[in-house]
């Protein structure tokens, strides 16, 4: 989960730098379905203590990036509940 978490902020900031202009030019040019990187990028939303538990190991039990395709909270109190 960590290396997806990664790779969904290194494409956030390819987008944001210029490097591609749009989400699908990115997916295009990493040869990866547009709706895989769509998903990707909710991670980007994940609260930041909940990025920091998963980079060390600690995240939240039974926590899955399938789970966590399927949608994530807006709100990073609602996150941090479930």
């Amino acid at each position: 989960m960590a290396l997806a978490i990664a790779r969904a902020w290194q494409w956030q900031e390819e987008l944001e730098s210029g490097e591609y202009s749009t989400v699908e030019e990115l997916a295009t040019a990493k040869k990866i379905d547009v709706s895989y990187v769509r998903r990707m990028f909710r991670l980007n939303s994940l609260a930041p203590d909940i990025v920091e538990a998963i980079l060390m190991g600690n995240g939240p039990d039974g926590l899955s990036l399938r789970q966590l395709h399927r949608g994530i909270p807006v709100s990073w109190i609602t996150q941090r509940e479930l």
